[in-house]
């Protein structure tokens, strides 16, 4: 197109900056409007939403009389019926091509009226005052416009066949208003709910809800009473729709819906709904994920997409609403992804009932409701989605780190600072031994357990390991009868030698204090770097040395430990057990729960 002439044009006081533009194809020429940021615009009978940032190149003088320019992305419209303007979204300037005069002898390009047009408009109609003709463009004369062809394209009502000769008038999701009129969107449906009934004072009613999408954005459409009768098996999940007016546009009831859209559709009487033939050019899906690491800083209540690895499905359970009385299913999920942290997800309904989805699959969630029970946490939505493994960079992006290293990861949660899961997904909580001493730990009648890291600053050598049973799972103390004769009294065997196991107790410091843990055999052979038979071994030799050394080397090393805290029946005391351990490697916290 050929820029003919930029002209700003009048605005409220402290209005934003807006220019009237108009381009030709050598043809016909047509007003255009571009302007600053996302605003309204009023210009005759119509206001549009726009959603440029344009005006720097009349700023920078690249745009101006002459130049040749690339129109990206527009909005068409009808003044009256009479003339198009269009909403330039977004366009380039072609300076390679330089500055022309004016090519051709454009004339006004004139809308096309359809039958109804011409019985609303008079007979005779006076030229619409704001009308810019060719006259004044590079001093061209006055001509006479001649009366464009026009067709009587079939039209229809709810229900027809019949289609509507091109769709001219497409508007994208985005453009929609209250305040737009006569438009037809072309969507992919993305969800369609059950048909929902109530029952109240007033009557009772029943309603269904569509979630659509382009290449703009997406929006909610809902069916009352008849429109539901007439429209909920025309929709089908997946497929391609033109929706035209008459039809509802007003602002959302964001508490019932998760579409990131201010506005929402309400289908009436004479709503046209045709399905595309082309079935390929709107997109699938659209997401805009959160990551599980950001949902600290998402605001309670926020509907969010969310995508990561399922690393745990847990058992369907039911609950019962305070409100209706009404008993819920709901399964809870555990997601994780290249962040570091997890997530709680639920579902709920038939989702959570016929769920199936393989651990350790990708799986994409659309419309999540994000929670502070327990920390964060999620809720899948009746009105959301999951995709299991997509076909989408983000999907192939989080296979590959979790094939490659994810898979043993540790694992933060949201529920404070310090919390994590361990690969199989279960909560640790993480203490210092002062939030220990503190809060009692082990006080109580139950058993408390807690995650703590720490550095051994010393293990006492007396007693650190014995003679247990060498029957798989005893572990029981063996007494010597006689040489070469081990007794078991719970097996009720004898061994010719014993498998000795450690019983160590050391004392851990982190920042806050220091605490007495109790250590079995697992624990004991990570921490001393050897079995107990190897260092009974070198005490058996005399190697006085080399078994002090053996504790040395074993202090000052730093681990996670999952420790189990239990009130002691002997003095009274609490004794810490340590149940599981992994040492700290490059200050990576790594922790291994069986």
């Amino acid at each position: 197109m050929q820029c003919l002439q930029v002209r700003p044009t009048p605005n409220a006081q402290g209005g934003p900056e807006r220019f009237r533009v108009v381009f030709s194809d050598i043809n016909n020429f047509i007003q255009s409007m571009i302007g600053t940021s996302t605003h309204l615009f009023r210009d005759a009978s119509f206001i549009h939403s726009h959603r440029a940032a344009m005006n720097h190149y009349v700023h920078d003088g690249k745009l101006r009389r002459g130049v040749l320019v690339r129109i990206k992305n527009f909005i068409p419209n009808t003044v009256k019926g009479r003339r198009y303007v269009i909403d330039v979204l977004d366009f380039d300037v072609l300076e390679e091509f330089g500055e022309h005069d004016k090519i051709g002898e454009p004339v006004q390009l004139e809308a096309v009226k359809t039958e109804d047009d011409v019985q609303q408009q008079p007979q005779e109609q006076q030229q619409q005052p704001g009308n810019i003709s060719s006259n004044g463009f590079y001093g061209n004369k006055p001509q006479q416009q001649p009366t464009p062809a026009t067709t009587n394209p079939s039209t229809r009502t709810n229900g027809s066949t019949a289609v509507s000769a091109a769709h001219a008038n497409l508007y994208p999701i985005e453009a929609l208003s209250p305040y737009a009129h006569k438009w037809t969107i072309k969507v992919r449906c993305t969800h369609k709910s059950d048909i929902k009934k109530w029952h109240n004072r007033n009557g009772e009613g029943k309603l269904f809800s569509v979630n659509f999408l382009d290449q703009s954005g997406e929006i909610r459409g809902t069916g009352f009473n008849q429109q539901c009768d007439q429209l909920y098996d025309t929709f089908q999940e997946g497929q391609i729709y033109y929706i035209s007016t008459p039809c509802r546009v007003q602002m959302a009831k964001k508490q019932f819906s998760n579409v990131n859209n201010d506005y929402e559709m309400t289908f009436e009487r004479d709503t046209i709904v045709e399905k595309a033939e082309d079935q390929d050019d709107v997109p699938q899906v659209r997401y805009n994920f959160t990551s599980i690491g950001d949902l600290q800083s998402v605001e309670k209540d926020t509907t969010i997409d969310t995508i990561g690895i399922l690393k745990e499905v847990g058992e369907v359970s039911q609950i019962t609403s305070k409100s209706t009385s009404k008993p819920y299913d709901k399964r809870e999920l555990t997601l994780v992804d290249n962040t570091g942290y997890s997530v709680r997800l639920t579902v709920w309904g038939n989702s959570a009932t016929s769920f199936d989805v393989p651990e350790e699959s990708v799986v994409a969630f659309k419309g999540v409701k994000v929670s502070e029970f327990g920390g964060r946490s999620l809720s899948l939505l009746s009105s959301g989605t999951m995709n299991v493994n997509p076909d989408i960079d983000d999907a192939h992006r989080l296979k590959g780190w979790y094939d490659a290293a994810g898979r043993n990861d540790t694992f933060n949660t949201h529920q404070n600072s310090l919390s994590s899961t361990t690969g199989s997904g279960r909560k640790q909580d993480f203490k210092t031994i002062q939030q220990v001493k503190d809060e009692n730990l082990g006080m109580g009648e139950e058993q408390d357990y807690f995650t703590l890291k720490a550095t051994v600053a010393h293990i006492r050598q007396e007693s650190t390991f014995y003679p247990a049973c060498a029957s798989d799972g005893c572990n029981k103390k063996v007494v010597e009868i006689d040489p070469g004769q081990w007794r078991c009294e719970r097996c009720d065997k004898t061994y010719p030698k014993p498998q000795y196991r450690y019983i160590i107790t050391l004392n851990a410091w982190d920042h806050t204090g220091q605490l007495w843990l109790s250590s079995f055999d697992d624990t004991g052979k990570l921490i001393m770097g050897m079995s107990a038979d190897e260092l009974q071994e070198i005490v058996d030799n005399g190697d006085e040395q080399r078994r002090r050394d053996a504790f040395q080397d074993a202090c000052w090393k730093t681990f996670v430990f999952r420790c189990r805290a239990k009130m002691d029946n002997y003095q009274d005391q609490t004794r810490f057990v340590t149940q599981n351990y992994r040492p700290l490697a490059r200050s990576t916290e790594i922790l291994i729960v069986d």
